[in-house]
């Protein structure tokens, strides 16, 4: 019978050399080992997706392209047919698949081939994630290695908690190069982190073209936090972005923030000011004191009108997210106001509104979703916005804030922030979503996000140690069941990532608190 995935038997009954079922981050729901029984991926072997499915096509797309290089054997892909059992790996949308949950899989490793089964798209993308963990650490390598490439026979079940495992990334603050952040879904996606949350505006930076307002990324792009690392994505670059997250099973989540945090919108568009007079660019490291969208100017959802509708013209999955936090000093009726126009023109172009946890009090609780940065601040309106159906993605900073320091000395000055306090990797896995607010329990939960500003971070390398391997907690409790939440048991499975982050080059930091492997 099946067994829990922490069940130790799963290691014990492995094939010599193979790596254990049950040494997956996340966590699998359920694992069955099989002793003495082990799959060897051949030089003749072939990859086999669903006959006239796009989507099981679109998996073994990224599945060969994860192959090629490390094994040097061709793998083509072929059709499977209904009934077929061919020898390889095979990727079966629908059928005999146990596991029906969204993005759930089924993955089975007999002696003869390996068969990831789904009921979507998202599952056979998590499938392959999982096998990537099950094959050597050397199939991270971008060169040909030599084999064997075995894998541990037996069954894994697997589905996640949440609908919703995210990471944010600030590249407002300061701009991050379209390659860099193409690593950086590389490196999420592989831990089945399924949506990438784009800040692309704040007060220092406007990081997207919009056609009909040039100067946006003409001004607004040119500089960035310190008058460092400004710049901007055209459309092409964006859209590239959009579709290489999505062929990796990540789905872009655009931010356009406001109306507090809007300096750089302002420095260029005089008339988007509440007087018509221009301000400078913004470089400052704090919030813009005049980074304020003017409330009663029709030219301000003018602007919001054409540049929601070319970034949702842009952008196929479903959400755009309109900011609406730190505006204080904002009375509840201007931000009413705005938020519920913005809302409307997010419906207009075709998108579900996503906010920050200040806008939950102004939107309505059953057409959008709230993300809860700190409990505290407006926790009245967020269980009045439950009580009305409203759903929550649970971002604690002083938990999930990939940007916080790990402790006082680390990283060291300048990088990194320490507002919400320093967070170790266990702070970044000891925390559950369902208890950061009385009120809003596990039903109310739609999932998690992991974000990581950029104000005190200067470039990939320092935001990839920042972010692992902490942000490996946060896809361990999206993912893997409440009931399986351990940390000693976490932090074993997470060493054995040590390896396979550094064949990715994942400049992640070695925490003391993990005991890596040798030369890891």
């Amino acid at each position: 019978m099946l067994t829990t995935a922490s069940a130790s038997a799963g290691g014990q009954a492995r094939v010599s050399g193979t790596v254990p079922l049950t040494r997956v981050v996340p966590q699998p729901a359920e694992v069955r080992t099989t002793a003495g029984v082990a799959f060897d991926l051949e030089p003749d072997d072939a990859v086999y997706a669903t006959a006239g499915s796009k989507e099981a096509t679109d998996a073994a797309a990224f599945l060969t392209g994860l192959l090629r290089k490390p094994t040097g054997y061709a793998l083509p892909v072929r059709s499977l047919a209904s009934g077929a059992r061919p020898e390889g790996i095979v990727l079966a949308l629908g059928g005999a698949n146990k596991v029906t949950k969204p993005e759930g899989y089924e993955l089975e490793v007999t002696s003869h081939a390996v068969t990831i089964r789904a009921d979507d798209r998202a599952g056979l993308f998590n499938g392959v994630e999982t096998l990537r963990q099950l094959l050597p650490v050397k199939v991270d390598r971008a060169q040909r290695m030599p084999g064997p490439w075995r894998v541990q026979g037996g069954v894994i079940s697997d589905a996640p908690r949440y609908g919703y495992r995210g990471a944010m990334l600030d590249v407002a603050r300061h701009h991050l190069p379209a390659p860099d952040v193409k690593g950086y879904i590389d490196a999420i996606a592989r831990y089945k982190i399924n949506y990438l949350h784009l800040h692309l505006v704040d007060d220092q930076g406007w990081r997207i073209e919009i056609k009909s307002w040039p100067e946006l990324a003409k001004i607004g792009g040119s500089s960035g936090t310190g008058g460092m690392l400004g710049g901007y994505y055209t459309q092409e670059q964006y859209s590239d972005l959009v579709a290489y997250a999505w062929a990796r099973g990540v789905t872009v989540v655009p931010e356009i923030e406001g109306p507090s945090h809007m300096h750089s919108a302002l420095a260029s568009y005089a008339k988007l000011t509440c007087d018509g007079k221009p301000l400078e660019p913004y470089t400052d490291w704090v919030n813009s004191p005049l980074g304020k969208l003017c409330i009663d100017n029709p030219t301000t959802y003018e602007f919001l009108d054409d540049v929601i509708g070319e970034i949702a013209a842009l952008t196929p999955g479903p959400y755009i997210h309109i900011g609406g936090d730190e505006a204080h000093e904002r009375p509840q009726a201007e931000m009413d106001l705005y938020l519920q126009k913005v809302a409307k023109l997010v419906e207009k172009h075709g998108k579900k509104v996503f906010g920050w946890q200040e806008a939950a009090g102004s939107l309505d609780p059953k057409t959008s979703v709230t993300e809860l940065w700190a409990a505290g601040i407006n926790d009245e309106q967020l269980v009045e916005a439950a009580k009305g159906g409203g759903k929550f993605i649970m971002a604690p900073a002083s938990n999930a804030y990939l940007d916080m320091k790990y402790n006082e000395s680390l990283p060291e000055y300048p990088v990194g922030n320490s507002w919400a306090g320093t967070s170790t990797v266990e702070d970044s896995y000891d925390w559950k979503p369902e208890e950061q607010v009385a009120g809003l329990g596990e039903s109310t939960i739609a999932g998690v996000e992991a974000p990581l500003w950029s104000e005190t971070v200067f470039g990939i390398n320092q935001l990839e140690n920042l972010a692992f391997p902490r942000l490996l907690s946060i896809a361990e409790i999206g993912w893997a069941k409440a009931s399986s939440h351990n940390w000693d048991a976490f932090k074993v499975r997470l060493a054995a990532q040590g390896p396979r982050l550094r064949e990715a080059r994942v400049n992640y930091y070695p925490s003391p608190e993990v005991p890596w492997p040798l030369g890891s």
